[in-house]
């Protein structure tokens, strides 16, 4: 019997982990987060909401990125994994074809009927990785689209078609794929015209900054690649699973069925990663064309039974207590109440999004104090506003959010998709305390300002 226990382990070592990720990780983490005053330390964590040590709760509205789609630790995700560690299977044999992977494909399958076949990997940046693969070996074409300001992942294939430079600076050389402006139909037609285009990877609401997809832009571009022969890719990491209102975010406009959809994140509820790439039956026929071609693509890890019952579990949950249709609910009461106060902040310019993803949007005032005060965080650095609105969230108010990207003035909410009316109270009630302070022309928050500002420059 090992003398291992891990509750010992943690309440010996847990004070310890931010002088750990120093020493250790990567030590710009626990620096970042002492100069914006979010090192808590948070000890317990159920559905919305976590508890720091000093037993102080907080409304989650991050979701840890979206991951937590059911909040953290719902009780029937939790049941299955015990469950399925119980059954002792004897799993990743890699010669044999166990039941959870078929049905979990079977049931996600299920909410893209125009679909046929799925890959199961261990992250959103691997399902993308397998789409961007399985395009080239389908089309026979080595050249992929994706828009501007796109994110699609970290690793050497999904940073290719990463559209920020802030991601791409220090790991060249990457894939030769090509940007295209969101929306912009002729450059995309222009770049298809070339014939060497095996694809177009798009979010449909764009991660960074919360931008929705022009209407009518993904049925026109199918119909452009398809003509060309090229191949249409969702990326729905972070838009899939109801996080929009919709199983999918691409099913919000009428006509679309892409090639290929990649899916992560809400998924694993919040557990074991996961990543899945469904896609067309004849791409698939393309990639494992033979017996010889079998293992072409795979991953150690991928379909492996604690993932595949998480999985399980997390669609389960989503139909028997009617996810998608609450996260549509509580989302449009969400943006309908921000929404009315964009007449009330000069320095609020914009409500947007759908379902529980929602962009909150700061601009340029009117008013000559104000806009000194918004002008020299400006010139400082792009986007520390919204850094300035996130900071006194969390701190007075006990809320957790995140900027939506570099160099934006752009709040992005992404709760659990569990939340109700009560926590979409709580947060608006929170952040117009935030901005009657930010509009005062004062106090905390402005003091809080010339702090990032000193740092802004002192790093620059």
């Amino acid at each position: 019997m090992t003398g291992f226990d891990l509750r010992q382990l943690l309440a010996e070592r847990g004070a310890e982990r931010y002088d750990l990720h120093a020493r250790h990780l990567n030590h710009q983490l626990p620096r970042m987060l002492h100069t914006i005053g979010f090192d808590k330390d948070y000890e317990r964590a159920e559905g919305a909401y976590f508890w720091d040590a000093d037993g102080q709760e907080y409304l989650d509205m991050l979701a840890g990125f979206g991951v937590m789609g059911l909040g953290r630790h719902h009780p029937v995700v939790r049941r299955a994994l015990h469950d399925v560690l119980d059954a002792e299977l004897a799993d990743l044999t890699r010669f044999d074809c166990p039941p959870l992977p078929g049905l979990l494909a079977e049931k996600l399958l299920r909410h893209a009927p125009h679909l046929d076949r799925v890959f199961f990997g261990n992250s959103g940046t691997e399902a993308v990785e397998t789409a961007l693969k399985f395009a080239r070996c389908a089309t026979g074409k080595p050249r992929v689209l994706y828009c501007t300001h796109a994110f699609h992942g970290l690793t050497t294939g999904s940073l290719s078609v990463n559209g920020e430079d802030v991601f791409r600076d220090g790991f060249a050389p990457l894939l030769p794929d090509t940007a295209v402006e969101m929306g912009d139909l002729d450059a995309l037609e222009r770049e298809l015209r070339r014939d060497d285009v095996a694809g177009f990877i798009v979010e449909p609401i764009q991660g960074k900054g919360v931008q929705p997809t022009p209407p009518g832009f993904l049925r026109a571009a199918q119909e452009l690649l398809h003509r060309h022969k090229a191949l249409l890719i969702a990326d729905e990491v972070q838009t899939g699973l109801g996080r929009t209102g919709d199983f999918f975010a691409y099913q919000h406009e009428a006509g679309v069925e892409p090639d290929l959809v990649c899916v992560a994140k809400a998924l694993s509820g919040g557990y074991v990663p996961v990543g899945a790439t469904l896609g067309k039956d004849w791409i698939f026929k393309k990639v494992y064309s033979s017996i010889d071609r079998v293992l072409v693509h795979s991953a150690s890890f991928g379909a492996n039974a604690q993932a595949m019952a998480a999985g399980l579990a997390v669609l389960s949950v989503m139909e028997d207590e009617d996810i998608v249709d609450r996260a549509r609910h509580t989302g449009d009461l969400l943006r309908g109440k921000l929404a009315a106060l964009i007449g009330r902040y000069e320095l609020l310019h914009d409500v947007r999004g759908r379902g529980l993803m929602v962009g909150i949007e700061f601009g340029r005032p009117k008013s000559l104090g104000l806009r000194s005060r918004w002008t020299m965080l400006q010139a400082a650095r792009k986007g520390l506003f919204a850094q300035m609105v996130v900071v006194p969230l969390l701190q007075r108010h006990h809320i957790l959010t995140q900027v939506s990207g570099d160099h934006l003035e752009v709040i992005k909410l992404l709760p659990p998709l569990i939340i109700g009316e009560r926590e979409a109270d709580r947060f608006v009630t929170a952040f117009t305390a935030v901005m009657d302070d930010a509009h005062s022309g004062s106090g905390l928050m402005w003091d809080f300002g010339r702090t990032l500002v000193k740092q802004a420059v002192a790093h620059r």
